[in-house]
This record gives C-alpha cells, sequence and structure tokens, in this order.
C-alpha cells in the first residue's frame, strides 16, 4: 500500500532535521523518496499539521519475557491486575477483550500506544532461549530481540581457568549467539553468581576478586568477553550488569569497570544502581557527578540510566547475589530464588516511596546521570522494566527531564533531606524533542546495529509515530496520534486498529564449528541433556519469525 503523511513537523537525528516540515512517502513497508511524477499516485494521506513526527522508538533493556519474568507473573498476580486497569487504556479494542494480565500481548499493546516499535529482552538464558523465544514471537505490534547471558557458565569459566586461548573462547561466544538466536551479549556480575553459589554471601565482590574453583577474576572474565565480540564483529558492545549492584560506594565498581574495558566498546546497563557512594551521616550519597564525569571522558562507554520511579514493582534479575540481599525488603514479603546450571535468578516485588531516603535518592541520581552526561547519543532511556518501574512510566520520565517546573515540582515532594542535599535543584539543563529523539530512536538504532530504523530516511522500514503537540508532553508521548509499523497502520487516535505479528531479530556470527565437539564432550560429562537442547529451531516458530543481521 502506498501513502504519505503531510506537513508533520520532522524529527529525525540521522537526517539532522530538528523540527523539519517534510512530506513522508511510503510504498509497502518502507519508506520511499519517489520522483514527482510518482508521487500523484500517492492517493492515501494522512495531514498531521503541527504534529510532530518521529521514527518508531527502540527500547534497548526491557525485561519482556523468559524465566524470571514468567515468575514475576506467577508470584504477583495484583501488579498483573494492575497493569491492565491503569495502563492498557484500548483493552476493549484489543482481541484479549481486556483479559491481558501483563501477558504478552498486553506487552506489545502498550508500547505500540506509546510510539515504540522495536524491544530488547536483555537477559536470554541460553539453555531457557526456545521458551523465551516463543514467548516474545507471541508479543505483536513490536519487533523484538535479546541479548544472550555469559559470564557465570561454567564452560566459559573452565575454559579460562585452563587458558584455551582466545579464538577458542571466541568460537564459543560465537556458538552461544548463533544458538540462543541473540543479537548481542549480556555480562551480569561476571563470576559473581559463581561465587555466591560456592560461598554464599559477601559485602562485595570486585574485578580482581578470584572466582572459587576456576582461578579467574571477573576483570578476564570481561576482557575475554570483550574481546570475542570484537572479533566476531557483534554491532552492540558487550552489555555489562557491573558488579555490585544496589550497594553503598558501588560508584567504585562502575568506574573500575568503564577503565578496565580499556578504550574497547562497552555498555553499562541501568547505571543508576551504581551511582550510589558512601558519603555523608547515612553512609548512602548520590555518585552520579563521578559517573557522568568518567562517562563523558571515555567515548567508548555507553550506559542505560535504569531510573526509578515512584510505583510498585517486582525486581527481576539473573544476578542472584544481589536478588538474594534483596529478598529481605520484599514488599509484600513474598520472592523467588532460583539457582541452576550456568544460572539463576530472583523476582523479588518491591515499592519505590517518595519519602523513603533511599528510594528517593535513587530517583534523584538516575535524574542527575541523565542530565550530567553530556552527549545524548551515549545514554539511552530505560527504567530497566521493571526493576527501576514499569515502561509505561517513559511518557513522566520523559516530561521530568523536557520540562524544568515540572522537575523542580516533583523534587519537592520527596524526601526533604534527599531534596536538600542533592545537586538536581542546581542543574538547569532540559531535553529537548531532537535529543529525545536522538536517545530513543537513533541512538539506539546505531549501537545495536540496526541500520534499517530508528531513521525516517528513505529505505527505512515504514516504523513512525506521531505526537499531537498540543498535549503536555507526558500526555503525549503515553498515546501517540498514529503509530505505522512496517508501512501498516497499528495506531489512530492512541487506539489500536489493527494487531500486527512482528519479528524477531539477531545475529549471524562466523565462528570455527569444530567448538562442537569440544561442547559435546563437556556436555556428555558434566550434563544429562543433549547440546541440541540449546538451539533455537526455526522449525517450532512461525515462517519469517526470525530476521538474521550479519555481523559489521
Amino acid at each position: 500500500m502506498k501513502f504519505k503523511i503531510t506537513n508533520g513537523l520532522l524529527f529525525d537525528p540521522i537526517q539532522n532535521f530538528d523540527k523539519k516540515k517534510k512530506d513522508i512517502f511510503v510504498d509497502g513497508n518502507k519508506i520511499v523518496d519517489p520522483s514527482s511524477e510518482e508521487k500523484k499516485k500517492y492517493i492515501t494521506s494522512y495531514d498531521v499539521d503541527g504534529m510532530i513526527v518521529m521514527a518508531g522508538a527502540i527500547d534497548m533493556h526491557s525485561h519482556i519475557a523468559g524465566g524470571n519474568v514468567n515468575n514475576a507473573r506467577l508470584l504477583m498476580p495484583e501488579i498483573h491486575k494492575m497493569f491492565v486497569e491503569n495502563t492498557l487504556k484500548s483493552r476493549k479494542n484489543n482481541p484479549s477483550l481486556g483479559s491481558s494480565r501483563w501477558t504478552v500481548d498486553g506487552t506489545g499493546y502498550r508500547y505500540s500506544e506509546m510510539g515504540y516499535t522495536t524491544v530488547v529482552e536483555p537477559a536470554v538464558l541460553p539453555i531457557n532461549a526456545l521458551v523465551t523465544h516463543l514467548e516474545l514471537e507471541s508479543i505483536p505490534m513490536i519487533d523484538k530481540a535479546g541479548l544472550g547471558i555469559v559470564g557465570n557458565d561454567n564452560f566459559l569459566l573452565d575454559s579460562l581457568s585452563k587458558k584455551k586461548g582466545q579464538s577458542f573462547i571466541d568460537d564459543y561466544v560465537g556458538w552461544t549467539i548463533n544458538s540462543s538466536k541473540c543479537l548481542g551479549l549480556k555480562v551480569i556480575n561476571a563470576g559473581g553468581s559463581e561465587v555466591f553459589k560456592q560461598r554464599g554471601n559477601a559485602e562485595s565482590y570486585t574485578l580482581d576478586d578470584i572466582v572459587p574453583s576456576y582461578g579467574v577474576t571477573s576483570r578476564q572474565i570481561l576482557e575475554s568477553l570483550n574481546i570475542a565480540n570484537e572479533n566476531l564483529k557483534i554491532p552492540h558492545p558487550v552489555h555489562v550488569h557491573c558488579n555490585n549492584l544496589g550497594m553503598a560506594g558501588n560508584i567504585n565498581s562502575i568506574i573500575d569497570t568503564i577503565e578496565g574495558a580499556q578504550g574497547r566498546r562497552m555498555h553499562l546497563a541501568h547505571v543508576q544502581f551504581y551511582g550510589y557512594d558512601d558519603k555523608g551521616k547515612k553512609g548512602f550519597s548520590s555518585g552520579a557527578l563521578k559517573l557522568a564525569e568518567s562517562v563523558n571522558k571515555n567515548k567508548n562507554i555507553t550506559v542505560d540510566v535504569g531510573q526509578v520511579m515512584f510505583h510498585p514493582t517486582v525486581t527481576i534479575s539473573s544476578d542472584i547475589w544481589k536478588q538474594n540481599n534483596a529478598k529481605n525488603f520484599a514488599n509484600p514479603n513474598k520472592w523467588i530464588i532460583s539457582e541452576v546450571e550456568t544460572g539463576g535468578g530472583g523476582v523479588v516485588p518491591y515499592e519505590y516511596k517518595k519519602k523513603n531516603f533511599v528510594n528517593a535518592l535513587q530517583w534523584v541520581i538516575g535524574l542527575e546521570l541523565f542530565l550530567l552526561i553530556k552527549d545524548p547519543w551515549r545514554v539511552f532511556l530505560t527504567t530497566d522494566h521493571p526493576n527501576g518501574a514499569p515502561f509505561t512510566s517513559y511518557p513522566k520520565l520523559i516530561r521530568l527531564l523536557m520540562d524544568l517546573d515540572y522537575r523542580n515540582s516533583e523534587l519537592e515532594k520527596i524526601n526533604p533531606f534527599v531534596k536538600n542535599m542533592s545537586d538536581l535543584k542546581g542543574i538547569k539543563r532540559v531535553y529537548s524533542l531532537y535529543e529525545i529523539a536522538i536517545m530513543t530512536r537513533a541512538a539506539p538504532a546505531k549501537i545495536l546495529g540496526l541500520s534499517d530504523r530508528g531513521s525516517l530516511k528513505p529505505g527505512s522500514i515504514a516504523d513512525i509515530s506521531i505526537y499531537d503537540s498540543s498535549k503536555e508532553v507526558d500526555e503525549m508521548f503515553s498515546s501517540a496520534k498514529y503509530v505505522f509499523k512496517n508501512g501498516q497502520k497499528i495506531i489512530e487516535n492512541g487506539r489500536i486498529v489493527k494487531t500486527l505479528k512482528c519479528s524477531t531479530i539477531s545475529v549471524d556470527t562466523n565462528y570455527d564449528k569444530r567448538i562442537h565437539k569440544n561442547l559435546q564432550k563437556w556436555f556428555d560429562k558434566n550434563y544429562n541433556i543433549k547440546l541440541d537442547t540449546f538451539n533455537v529451531e526455526s522449525e517450532f516458530f512461525y515462517p519469517n519469525t526470525f530476521k538474521s543481521l550479519k555481523p559489521n
């Protein structure tokens, strides 16, 4: 189908369009640049005079599928009820007729209503990859991708311990990515989960602490995986969940990690949870300025923030160590901790409260990081859904970044001790719509290697979000006027008008297949499952579910 979008105000950093009035032409699933004569054939037209037009938004870190997510659904049915009652505004138009309870369909519907068209699940445990992908396939309206978890897997630790060599590690990583059909690597507390399994709780775990039984350090694990990522030419840098998440003084851990990257590209996830210093009477203070200065200095580093918002939520993570500590603060008092081979995880419900000292400081630290990190191409808008807040909080978060008066009014409502000690009140910076387009569209597409999206340029897939600029920022981004996915109109006036099955994106790496013999030998010795169990086979999915990228 051919159609045109006329008189819109385009915000497209890839083309340096900052509120540029320009028409868009769509033919099939692509944005095109037709000749003057061909333009006459575009009869169907959407006049969006004065409205804001952006590419479909991309969320690069949101827990939307997999074992921990499903455990959270089972543990917290009240959250599911709240999800549908408070956020699925268009449920009467959905095929589910309002029956979603934080389900796969509800996730896709709400993301699309906000103008999002691509979402990355950042923690795919390889042994659970098949089930995770079956769930991702069922999420409608948005394209998906996953990041494969490595860093505590026994085969990797054994290979490093026995000094098998970098090429051997490269091949193992390549097999992991391909067999799990993931887009990149996720490292969670490198070596830390194995330390916890063998020794139980400890006060902290530094980059240079030794993993028992293997004699390797977290630093060595990260370095070898980072080099493997480069050697395999995986577009997305290693996506790192650092050590000592949530602990006072962990600012030193993340700065050590940045320095340990040695100039190599590295992406640090939900950095708000690492922006904690240990100064002051309470032994807990903001390290946002230190962290922002380090990120600003090291151009090889990108971050997503993982902003805390004041909501009841449920935290989910494959960082068993962290979640085992967090269970003492569960609200309500119920939790799940699971230890399995080469992984595991925890589910702990929690409520962030404005008057709570720690929660208020977490909220402040996240905003300070957004505002003190100078380059919007290297900082990404996330809440680490659902750990800091549900993804449905994004519109309010965007308003906090764009509206100084609103931000200051919200600052007045938090814990007074935090308000008075915070540097946030003195920061006058506000984000522009152009910068929001960078951090939610152009930059995520670039860092993920998704060159076909994040832009409105000809040749891009026709993922287009249109917003009514007469509304307040948070209301505007909460409910798009129109959303087009692959050239098909799926949202109109904030309501779903068409459901759409979309794709899951992976990268197809090149590695030496002789590693399979070593892996099979390892599995035969240590497990009672076959190596093929790890392979995500296309035969279990609908045709054209997967879209594979080549390394670049």
